[in-house]
């Protein structure tokens, strides 16, 4: 009995954990991404159903991980969590399973309702690692996000060729079983619990908002970004979480609590998010479907799916690096300074590649580039929500953090495939401009996010 307490409460073993945990919920975000052509025909559906595969697991998401990091803060983040990895493994199961549309989009939203493991697991480690560790810790989680994404990109291309887009799904179906039995085994229960109770009416509020908010840009491109119809739903939606937020600052008992939301470490924390969050989705879009651009057009590589996920490898090995040793700066120097050279490096990867994209040196060094960047800036979101807020809030705080990255990267992902086929002629496929005006506006976007950064309290995690 002694042996299992101590291998539960042993920081490495919960660190590692958590991070199995985190990998396999983000591998689930980017998987999927490159097999949309394979899945729209093997399933024969239209350009705009199969979206919904994307859409319907960011809008599960983005509504589900206030609700359930609430739950985890109100009844225990272990017990939470793992009912969060046994609702991923299902959705994981039914998708493997799909063999039509609508039980795919059934799979892939209830994927999506598990997307507050991040959360979870964030709160965990302040809960139980000791306070050098935490920083580290909390650093290795948040840049997970951007891990995983970078490996989804570069495993879906073997995948889809070597076996078949089912194994999109049944392969995270062992890791996703690994961490349930590693987090039953592992990780203890939270001693740190915040009483009360969800309140529903404002989790519907927040439900419709961001439901209608990333609707409207998940179609935006199929309804034309300058219809009634999209700017009508991004206004109705707007008007809605204002409403939210007004019925959460009377509520006794918020879901979120406002006056948490509006300190100045985290407002300016999530408005960087929100805009890095961008910068990364959109690569994620832009630098696969410049490299797979026949030779003949002058500027692309020609390069198979396969290939194009490995010019992509960089950024998940170099986020893996430096995702984690950003929070050990933290110790020293604070997370202020790993947000703002983060976001610097995104930027200037971004300028890089808006100017030099026609050798395969080029996309390597993007790729370093953008991974020490967007490690180094997304492990310090992670360190700054949580420093900013008290211990009781952390799961609902770094919750909403996930949100706004979930939104700036629907944002990013869209509007870089919007200004790609704006630019793009009949009858001969994308041009060289549209792919250049989508680096330029991402590296302002994130240039922006720098900027935003500047203004982020100095404050360290691991503070007394």
């Amino acid at each position: 009995m002694r042996q299992r307490q101590a291998l539960r409460s042993g920081p490495n073993s919960i660190l590692a954990v958590l991070a199995l945990s985190g990998t396999s919920f983000s591998l689930l975000q980017s998987l999927v991404a490159p097999a949309i052509p394979e899945l729209q025909e093997g399933l024969g559906t239209s350009a705009s159903g199969i979206a919904w595969v994307l859409t319907g697991f960011l809008l599960a998401s983005s509504v589900a991980t206030p609700i359930v990091s609430r739950f985890g803060d109100m009844f225990g983040k272990r017990g939470v969590l793992l009912g969060v990895l046994g609702l991923l493994w299902t959705g994981t199961l039914v998708c493997a399973l799909a063999n039509t549309l609508w039980v795919l989009i059934i799979g892939r939203v209830i994927q999506g309702a598990g997307g507050a493991v991040i959360p979870l697991a964030m709160g965990i480690i302040r809960d139980e690692l000791p306070p050098k560790r935490v920083a580290p810790g909390i650093g290795l989680m948040s840049s997970i996000l951007g891990i995983g994404g970078g490996l989804g990109i570069v495993l879906a291309g073997p995948l889809i060729d070597s076996l078949d887009v089912h194994w999109l799904f049944w392969m995270p179906l062992v890791t996703l079983g690994a961490a349930f039995i590693a987090t039953w085994a592992m990780v203890p229960e939270s001693p740190v619990l915040s009483l009360g109770r969800v309140n529903w009416y404002a989790a519907l509020l927040l439900s419709l908002g961001l439901g209608g908010l990333l609707l409207a840009v998940s179609e935006g491109h199929n309804w034309g970004w300058g219809s009634t119809r999209f700017w009508g739903l991004i206004a109705a939606s707007a008007g809605i979480l204002a409403f939210w937020v007004r019925t959460e600052l009377r509520s006794s008992e918020p879901l979120v609590d406002m006056s948490v939301m509006r300190l100045r470490g985290v407002w300016t924390t999530n408005l960087a998010s929100l805009l890095i969050g961008y910068g990364m989705f959109s690569s994620f879009l832009l630098i696969p479907s410049l490299i797979q651009v026949p030779t003949s057009t002058g500027f692309g590589l020609g390069a198979s799916v396969t290939q194009a996920g490995l010019y992509m490898l960089p950024i998940a090995v170099v986020m893996s690096i430096s995702g984690p040793l950003s929070g050990r700066l933290d110790e020293r120097f604070g997370s202020k300074l790993s947000i703002i050279a983060g976001s610097a490096s995104t930027t200037g990867a971004f300028v890089l590649i808006a100017l030099l994209h026609t050798q395969p040196w080029q996309f390597l060094t993007f790729s370093v580039l953008l991974g020490i960047g967007i490690g180094m800036a997304f492990a310090a979101m992670g360190n700054l929500i949580v420093a900013a807020v008290p211990q009781q809030h952390t799961s609902v705080a770094t919750g909403m953090n996930s949100i706004v990255r979930y939104v700036g990267g629907s944002f990013g992902s869209q509007i870089a495939a919007s200004i790609i086929a704006i630019y793009t002629v009949a009858n001969e496929g994308p041009t060289e401009q549209g792919f250049i005006t989508g680096f330029w506006v991402s590296a302002g976007i994130v240039a922006l996010g720098t900027i935003v950064s500047l203004f982020i309290p100095s404050r360290r995690v691991t503070r007394p």
